[in-house]
C-alpha cells in the first residue's frame, strides 16, 4: 500500500511541501500540481493511485476538477480526497456529491491525513479489481463499464484484443519475458488510446493475453489499425537476436514435435453497439470474440482486426474467455 503514487493538487506551496514531506516519509511516491487545470493533466499523464485535491484554487477549483476527473474514463476510477479550509456540513455534502471519496478540513493532523489516504486506497483496491500485472481494470470493472454505456445508449465499439501464439512464446522464454510482453501490449493500447481515443476511451485487461478497449465508434478503425501497426513494430524486440533474425521460434508441442511460430501478433475482433440489438455486455463480447476468430483466421503475417457492423440474430458463438457477464436480459 505504501508504494502508492499520490498526486497533490494545491495552489499553496507550503501545503504542498507539508504534504510531500508527510507522504514521502511514509513511503508514498508524490506528484505535485499547482491548480485544477494542471492537476487534470498530471492525473491523465502520470497515472496516480490517489489524488489529494484542494477545493479553493485559481483557474479551476477542486470541485470542477473533480467533476472532470469523474467524467473521464482514464481517471474516473481514481480515489479523491478533498482538502479544504471550509468545514461546514454543506461543503462536505457538496464535495461528496461531486464524487469525492473523503473530505478533510484544514488544518489537519498528519496521522489523520494518512488514515484517510490509506482508507481511500484500500477501498479503491477492493472496488477496482485491477489486474496485478498491468494495473488495468479487470473483469468486474469491464462489466460495469459496458453495462453503464449500453444502458446510456452510447455509440461505441468493443475491441477484443488477443496476442496470437502467446503460449509458445511464454513456454520458450519463460513467464518473466511473457509478462514483459503483456505489459508492453498494455502500453501500446494505452499510448494509442491517449493519442487517438478520447476521454471516454476505456482499456481493460481480461487476463492473460486478452484485453478489451471500449472506444467511440467513429474512432474504432483508427484505434484498431494503429494498435496493429505499433504492436507489429514493437513485437520483434521481444525476441533474442538470433530468433529475431530467424523471424520466430521453434517450440515442441505436446507430442514433442517441433513447431514453428512467427513473431507475436494481435488479432482484434470488434463489435459495434449500433450494429443491431446489442443490449447486454455478453452479446457484445460474443460478437467481438467471433470477429477476433475471423481476424485470426485471415492472417498471413502481422496483426489484423475485423469489425462487425451488422448483427444477425442467432449468429453468436461460445465465448473464448470467461468474463463474469451474468445472464442476458429476459
Amino acid at each position: 500500500m505504501t508504494s502508492a503514487r499520490v498526486l497533490i493538487v494545491d495552489d499553496d506551496e507550503d501545503i504542498r511541501a507539508y504534504l510531500e514531506v508527510t507522504l514521502t516519509l511514509n513511503g508514498f511516491e508524490v506528484i505535485e500540481a499547482v491548480d485544477g487545470v494542471d492537476g487534470l493533466e498530471r492525473a491523465r499523464r502520470s497515472e496516480p493511485d490517489l489524488v489529494l485535491l484542494d477545493v479553493m484554487m485559481p483557474r479551476m477549483d477542486g470541485l470542477e476538477a473533480l467533476r472532470h476527473l469523474r467524467e473521464d474514463a482514464r481517471t474516473a476510477h481514481l480515489p479523491v480526497v478533498l482538502l479544504t479550509a471550509r468545514g461546514q456540513a454543506a461543503d462536505t455534502v457538496e464535495g461528496l456529491d461531486a464524487g469525492a471519496d473523503s473530505y478533510l478540513t484544514k488544518p489537519f493532523d498528519a496521522e489523520v491525513l494518512l488514515a484517510h489516504v490509506r482508507a481511500a486506497l484500500r477501498r479503491a483496491q477492493q472496488q477496482s479489481a485491477r489486474n496485478p500485472l498491468t494495473g488495468l481494470p479487470g473483469n468486474e470493472r469491464i462489466l460495469t463499464e459496458l453495462t453503464e454505456r449500453l444502458e446510456r445508449g452510447d455509440d461505441l465499439v468493443l475491441l477484443y484484443v488477443d496476442i496470437d501464439s502467446f503460449k509458445p512464446f511464454n513456454d520458450h522464454y519463460g513467464f518473466l519475458r511473457g509478462d514483459e510482453a503483456i505489459r508492453a501490449t498494455a502500453g501500446v493500447l494505452q499510448s494509442v488510446a491517449a493519442e487517438l481515443g478520447d476521454e471516454h476511451t476505456f482499456i481493460g485487461h481480461v487476463g492473460g493475453d486478452d484485453f478489451v478497449v471500449v472506444v467511440p465508434s467513429d474512432r474504432a478503425d483508427d484505434v484498431a489499425l494503429a494498435t496493429c501497426d505499433r504492436f507489429d513494430a514493437l513485437a520483434p524486440t521481444f525476441y533474442d537476436p538470433v530468433d529475431r533474425l530467424a523471424g520466430g521460434i521453434e517450440v515442441a508441442d505436446r507430442r514433442g514435435v517441433l513447431q514453428r511460430y512467427g513473431v507475436l501478433s494481435l488479432s482484434i475482433g470488434a463489435a459495434a453497439s449500433a450494429a443491431g440489438d446489442l443490449v447486454h455486455p455478453g452479446e457484445m463480447v460474443e460478437v467481438a470474440t467471433e470477429m477476433k476468430r475471423f481476424a485470426k483466421s485471415r492472417q498471413d503475417a502481422g496483426s489484423a482486426y475485423a469489425i462487425d457492423r451488422r448483427r444477425e440474430r442467432g449468429s453468436g458463438v461460445d465465448l473464448a474467455v470467461d468474463l463474469p457477464l451474468g445472464s442476458g436480459p429476459s
